[in-house]
């Protein structure tokens, strides 16, 4: 089956994104006629080495990407995965050579066809008296054994575009500069391994990969590898792969012993989410310092693929401080990173947190109060359990389905502290320890939204504990839920809190003018008030959040995190004494 891409045509893809990389990019141009990306001010090459590489399209960002200061004069593009014409790698060998360059030397990956069209173009050119030159880039681990071909050209060449590029840059001779590199390439190493085929713009995938299987050793235009075992995890992969890599059975093998220096290259082969290439970039470096590796630099990104393959490939290079200074020159290509020159390994990569201060893990007195808090949070934290699977099948009509394993997340680290802590008599204090303890155990936002409700309801509590600051705590909890979270009642967003806890804060409020006496009367009003402003989110069409993504129809069960907050006013409620005869 024909797999879908974004394109206008299957014919015009190739031209159409060689114009939207020169369009985007200020300092390329198009060599018109052609399919030839050159930098756009030709004129600075003159009295240095002109650098010309390409091959098949589908390799994004090679190989227009390298195109800059310091790195390639111009490429040359062929059709997906096709190797280019002769005629237009001549075009801009001639285009170079006119622009004053004192010769051109021809990157060119192991691949039969680029070696031959890339070789014709050059033979034609010193028929016409132009100076070039070509080194061929053969980085392929895959194969044990040795064939006529050769092993392949693989991302291990956007290297050699780095060294070649600084040392034009810095004026040195075209031989000298073939010497140099044709000895560089010799400790260049990549392997590669995908979860998944890619397929060729109006084509078919380029092979068939079941599920739960990946294929190890496969070049970059979708041919097989060399075998297939199941996915394991990214740090089994990347040690199945420097395994293979450094084997010294392997005709194909990097020679790589403890104490060797590398610069790393974690090449995305299209299809990766940045997720799994940070965790792949770990098991990397990780795998080769315990090897006793010193893994000076370390690029991680998308630099050679193959279109939309859900694959990575490892490409290793032993360096020594030559190779470094080269590697860090400065150049404006597009696609290179922008890497720190400093060393990988023997860097420190983290820093210590700051003390902590206000946090429940301080030693607080207790006081009068100490002993009714606990027992209201000890009848919270039950009605929270005892509510977890309700609040879940509830969630499930508009969120995913974790609000009540969410609440009891927290109510079990409450409990936990309980056992541990004597409740602090300042009812201030231990709004500030609840608040830590949702934040740091009930995650997302619903911990977030807790903890801010907690930590701005601390301030009328402190030297306060009457009814009226309870009454004002709770006010300005419920005004800063409102104020960072950007929601009123009404909207069923994440702020689902907001529909229970605006009615009861509204009949809280009387009890800012209302005699002792009556605190609890009120106090069953509010949390009567709350159940039906909980019950009120049934008819509610989201306006913000994530339930706005779902539709209406699917939004017939009250809100959970509504009933949530009315169960917790409830419990409350009942703790003090509330409905008892």
């Amino acid at each position: 089956m024909v797999q879908k891409k974004l394109l206008n045509s299957v014919d015009s893809c190739v031209d159409e994104a060689l114009c939207g990389t020169v369009r985007s990019h200020g300092a390329l141009a198009l060599l018109r006629g052609h399919r030839v990306v050159l930098r756009s001010d030709l004129g600075n090459l003159k009295g240095k080495v002109a650098l010309l590489s390409g091959g098949g399209s589908g390799h994004e960002p090679a190989h227009a990407g390298y195109i800059g200061v310091g790195m390639l004069s111009g490429v040359v593009a062929g059709g997906v995965f096709a190797s280019p014409p002769p005629a237009s790698i001549l075009a801009a060998i001639l285009s170079l050579w006119q622009a004053g360059a004192t010769g051109v030397l021809l990157v060119v990956k192991n691949y039969t066809g680029d070696r031959l069209n890339f070789g014709l173009a050059a033979e034609q050119a010193w028929a016409q008296g132009v100076p070039v030159n070509m080194v061929i880039v053969a980085d392929d681990c895959a194969f044990s054994q040795s064939t006529k071909a050769g092993r392949r050209g693989l991302c291990g060449t956007v290297f050699v575009h780095k060294l070649v590029g600084a040392m034009a840059e810095e004026g040195m001779p075209l031989d000298t500069i073939v010497s140099r590199v044709n000895e560089i390439t010799k400790v260049i190493g990549t392997l590669g391994v995908s979860l998944s085929p890619c397929s060729v713009p109006g084509c078919a995938p380029s092979f068939q990969l079941p599920p739960g299987e990946m294929e190890l050793g496969l070049g970059i235009h979708g041919e097989p590898g060399i075998r297939r075992s199941k996915v394991a995890s990214a740090d089994e992969v990347v040690k199945i792969m420097i395994d293979h890599m450094t084997d010294p059975s392997s005709q194909s093998h990097l020679p790589m012993k403890s104490g060797d220096s590398v610069v790393l290259c974690v090449n995305n082969l299209g299809g990766l989410s940045c997720l799994e290439m940070a965790v792949v970039t770990r098991s990397a470096i990780n795998c080769l310092e315990d090897r006793g590796i010193v893994v000076a630099r370390v690029m991680s990104g998308l630099f050679m693929t193959s279109l939309e393959m859900a694959g990575m490939s490892l490409s290793i290079m032993k360096t020594d401080q030559e190779i470094l200074r080269l590697f860090d020159a400065k150049t404006s290509a597009p696609a290179w990173p922008n890497l720190s020159s400093e060393s990988v390994s023997g860097r420190k990569w983290s820093v210590d947190p700051p003390p902590q201060t206000g946090s429940h893990k301080f030693t607080h007195s207790p006081g009068p109060l100490s002993g009714v808090m606990q027992t209201v949070l000890e009848a919270v934290c039950d009605s929270l359990l005892q509510r977890q699977e309700e609040l879940n099948m509830l969630d499930r009509a508009a969120g995913d389905g974790d609000c009540g394993n969410t609440h009891a997340s927290a109510a079990k680290a409450i409990q936990e502290w309980l056992q541990s802590h004597t409740v602090p008599g300042c009812p201030g204090q231990l709004l500030t320890i609840l608040a830590t303890v949702v934040q740091e155990t009930m995650g997302g936002s619903s911990g977030a939204l807790y903890s801010l409700f907690l930590t701005a309801a601390v301030r009328p509590l402190m030297g306060e504990s009457d009814a009226a600051a309870w009454a004002k705590a709770v006010h300005a909890g419920t005004e800063a839920m409102k104020r960072y979270g950007g929601a009123e009642p009404g909207d069923r967003t994440m702020l689902l809190q907001l529909d229970a806890l605006c009615p009861a804060v509204e009949e809280l409020q009387r009890l800012l003018s209302s005699p002792p006496a009556g605190a609890m009367a009120i106090l069953q009003a509010a949390v009567e008030r709350a159940e039906e402003g909980a019950d009120s989110t049934r008819s509610l069409s989201a306006k913000a959040g994530r339930a706005s993504y779902v539709a209406t129809q699917h939004q017939t069960q009250p809100d959970p995190g509504a009933v949530a907050v009315a169960a917790i006013l409830r419990a409350v409620f009942e703790a003090l004494g509330g409905g008892c005869p």
